[in-house]
């Protein structure tokens, strides 16, 4: 069995904690690996992939169908990672807690499920500038279809959203909101309290992106009071392929169902077909069982550790690198919101950044380059794309300067 973390307090021991991801343990083009790309994927336990592992040895068997023993041992598996999920983000019920693919699939199953029924022509939905692809087309596309408009909230140049903007925005034909949590490009921890307290003053519902929130911070959907919240598995410790999307259960009740099949419906004729209750309504057809046991253990791996601490942990390597990548002449940070999370976006002078990141690559450095899949922030500060340094508790100071040591690598390389 892998190694576990025991009796965490507020001392904790990082570098026990590190060897439990033993994909670090690797060398890249001979070098010892420093993963910086976080915001991407997260690494995973070898207490996730055991459990994983076990659940192929020992329980596979679908779920919700069958009377046989493995069938219920899988679907007792499965149906125990919702009990968790509810727990960790402090839903109301289980019947608010649907199982998706991942944020993607979330933000576009709420896109498609209430746009189709609520949302007619001239009615206008509102996003920010600094929004993942995944939280703007899903909604230029029902736009498009149900002859609504889009609004965009601005940003300044800090990488801040405009909320004197935001409040001048809202009006009698906004029937939507959805914002990101946290920028996966800028690292900007949004007021979504201020953007769900005031949007809610007009009952217009909102949707949070927290693909890049959930991973960091302890997050209470019902003191946000968010009507709809998206997290992915794979950002948090867990495998790919599985999400959540919260939502309040009146809410989910008026919505139709996204997809149709197996344990979605209720009865089926030929004539007519009812939906099952919640949360199954929105569940067709077998789910990714596996993952969704894995992602229970990352949530429990989490929790031990505290998420709480982890937020501490990352403060404390943000400001580590920000002060060291400061001091790097022709080094732009971009993105310096007052509330950051663990992200930082920096261009080099004269320097491409895919030009950059291949050569941290050899440094053995994984860095992200490009778009991050928010074009509009690039338009917004008119630069192609830029390196994203992502951090995570599992990462220490020495990867901060191995990641330092390697963009004057890059420099030196270009003159």
């Amino acid at each position: 069995m892998s190694n576990t973390i025991t009796d965490i307090s507020s001392s904790i021991n990082w570098d026990e904690i590190r060897n439990d991801f033993t994909v670090l343990n690797q060398s890249i083009n001979g070098k010892p690996l420093v993963y910086l790309d976080n915001g991407a994927s997260s690494q995973m336990p070898l207490s996730v992939s055991d459990r994983i592992d076990a659940y192929h040895k020992n329980e596979h068997a679908n779920v919700h169908r069958g009377i046989h023993s493995l069938s219920q041992k899988a679907t007792d598996a499965y149906e125990a990672t919702r009990s968790i999920v509810r727990d960790f983000i402090n839903a109301g019920s289980l019947e608010e807690v649907i199982f998706t693919t991942g944020t993607t699939d979330s933000i576009n199953l709420v896109a498609q499920c209430y746009g189709r029924k609520f949302f007619q022509e001239g009615d206008e939905i509102i996003v920010s500038e600094m929004e993942h692809h995944a939280n703007i087309v899903p909604w230029q596309m029902i736009a498009e279809e149900r002859g609504a408009t889009l609004k965009v909230i601005p940003m300044t140049d800090s990488g801040e959203l405009d909320m004197d903007a935001y409040s001048s925005m809202l009006s009698d034909k906004t029937k939507m909101v959805a914002v990101v949590h946290i920028s996966n490009v800028l690292g900007t921890v949004n007021p979504v309290e201020q953007i769900i307290k005031e949007a809610h003053k007009r009952d217009i519902p909102v949707l949070v992106d927290g693909a890049q929130a959930v991973p960091h911070s302890q997050v209470d959907v019902q003191a946000l009071d968010t009507d709809f919240y998206t997290f992915s598995a794979h950002k948090m410790c867990g495998p790919t392929g599985f999400g959540v999307l919260y939502g309040k259960k009146d809410l989910l009740n008026n919505m139709p169902p996204y997809r149709g099949g197996g344990d979605m419906i209720d009865k089926v004729t030929f004539e007519k077909t009812t939906w099952n209750d919640l949360p199954f309504k929105f569940e067709a057809g077998t789910p990714p069982i596996s993952a969704g046991v894995g992602f229970a253990a990352a949530i429990q791996y989490l929790s031990k550790i505290g998420m709480d601490n982890i937020a501490a942990r990352e403060a404390e390597l943000l400001l580590y690198a920000t002060k060291a990548m400061s001091s790097i002449e022709r080094l732009k940070i971009i993105g310096t919101a007052k509330n950051k999370a663990s992200v930082i976006s920096f261009l080099l002078d004269g320097i491409h950044p895919t030009d950059a990141g291949t050569i941290l690559d050899q440094e053995g450095i994984a860095v992200r380059t490009g778009h991050h899949c928010a074009q509009p922030i690039m338009q917004h500060y008119d630069i192609p794309g830029t390196l994203r340094a992502s951090i995570s508790f599992y990462n220490n100071e020495e990867d901060i300067d191995r990641l330092v040591e390697g963009i004057k690598t890059v420099k030196e390389f270009f003159g």
